[in-house]
């Protein structure tokens, strides 16, 4: 078919009018919406922060583990209330062990959760096995609570040939495609975005379900989690933005790390929905989650909760926290630990007494010991498995790389140990 020259002018220009007519309509309705939605006035100044309401707090229980408002106790069946309690005391156990494996060189990385326990027991209780969950790296009660086993998270921290990750990940950067939680990446906030993009996908879906991403305060200053705020305010996505402001990101304080209201109050001028709730009460927390998961998927918008906790262990097995930090805080905040707090909710339930805290200590002690054992005993991946699962299709270098690596090891093998390693 061959179409004149006469009649692309004439496609063109009509898609040109058309054009400028939907600017002028698009302009027109923003042009009303300023002015139904602007406050006018006639006074110049200027607005400082701290003439700004704050967000407030939302609690449950005092520091005994006592309700404020008996109204308000989100009335958890007994044996959740165990299990939650039974699975912070595995996580407090583990994380301990694992520590101190890494001091002795056993593993090469480790990071604790020691103060923090409660933001996620009582964030995975609220949410849907369905839910698409993306973490940070202190999050390991939510994977916990989500059914992934103490061996598949210790196979992990050792790399070993049972490891999901064939060893390719640091410790700690677990995941589970069966449980619904996206595997850690050590860049922060790169999954802030990517869980955007989850939660939008869910939208067009009608899934009915929602997306969760929990991140650091710390986290909350990169770029990416910017972008985010403003892609999942303007995409009105079901996802709620879980943010553990724990005090400090790595050895900057938070008062070092930003002005305002902190990052609840950063998430409103996206105009994203946030809930402030004190993360070392665990009922709190419990019910902020519930809330934002039903407001999310019925309303499909994001919602922010920053949960108000503190680190009680060093940022990691790299960091030593009394460089920057003094004893006395650190001690000062045992007060408030979430653990303690949570358990006296239960003695004042008689759902807890010391016979079933040393039991479930011993039981949780022996369990972590048992994994651990195991993982020990499994040899490393097959050594080739560093050159798969990045690109689709080895190229050439790799290739050359994988051969030169054989002949190397073939004709040094002595000098490696080898049979510490799966052979294919």
């Amino acid at each position: 078919m061959v179409v004149s020259s006469s009649m692309i002018r004439f496609t063109r220009k009509m898609t040109n009018n058309f054009g400028q007519l939907r600017s002028i309509k698009t302009n027109s309705k923003m042009s009303q919406k300023i002015q139904n939605t602007t406050i006018w006035t006639e006074k110049l100044e200027i607005l400082k922060p701290e003439q700004v309401k704050k967000i407030p707090m939302y609690r449950v229980m005092d520091e005994n583990g006592n309700i404020y408002d008996s109204a308000k106790d989100p009335m958890i069946e007994n044996e959740t209330l165990r299990s939650m309690y039974k699975c912070m005391i595995q996580l407090n156990v583990m994380d301990k062990i694992l520590y101190e494996s890494q001091r002795q060189g056993r593993i090469s990385f480790y990071m604790t959760s020691f103060g923090e326990e409660g933001t996620h027991l009582g964030s995975a209780v609220a949410l849907s096995e369905e839910d698409l969950i993306y973490t940070q790296y202190r999050e390991t009660g939510v994977l916990l609570w989500r059914g992934v086993t103490l061996q598949e998270c210790i196979n992990q921290c050792y790399g070993n040939n049972l490891d999901k990750a064939k060893g390719k990940q640091m410790p700690c950067h677990y995941g589970s495609k069966d449980k619904n939680f996206v595997t850690i990446s050590s860049p922060l906030a790169t999954q802030i975005p990517q869980a955007v993009g989850s939660a939008y996908a869910f939208k067009r879906n009608k899934s009915n379900k929602c997306c969760v991403v929990y991140f650091g305060e710390g986290a909350a200053s990169e770029g990416d989690a910017h972008a985010a705020f403003n892609f999942a305010a303007t995409l009105e996505v079901p996802l709620i933005l879980f943010c553990r402001n724990n005090g400090y990101a790595i050895s900057t304080p938070s008062e070092e790390q930003y002005r305002g209201d902190a990052i609840a109050g950063r998430a409103l001028g996206y105009g994203i929905s946030v809930i402030r709730v004190d993360g070392n009460d665990t009922l709190a927390v419990y019910d902020a989650m519930k809330l934002a998961r039903e407001i999310s998927i019925s309303k499909e918008c994001p919602i922010l909760i920053e949960a108000m906790t503190y680190r009680m262990g060093h940022h990691s097995t790299s960091d030593d926290s009394s460089a920057y930090r003094s004893v006395e805080e650190v001690e000062n905040w045992q007060k408030f630990s979430p653990m303690l707090r949570f358990r006296k909710y239960l003695e004042s339930k008689n759902l807890w007494n010391e016979d079933q805290e040393k039991q479930c200590v011993e039981e949780s002690k022996n369990n972590v010991l048992k994994a651990f054992g195991e993982a020990e005993k499994v040899n490393k991946p097959d050594w080739r498995e560093m050159f798969t699962d990045v690109n689709w299709s080895m190229p050439n270098n790799l290739i050359k790389q994988r051969e030169y690596l054989a002949s190397h090891l073939e004709k040094y093998k002595e000098h490696y140990p080898l049979q510490n390693f799966k052979h294919s």
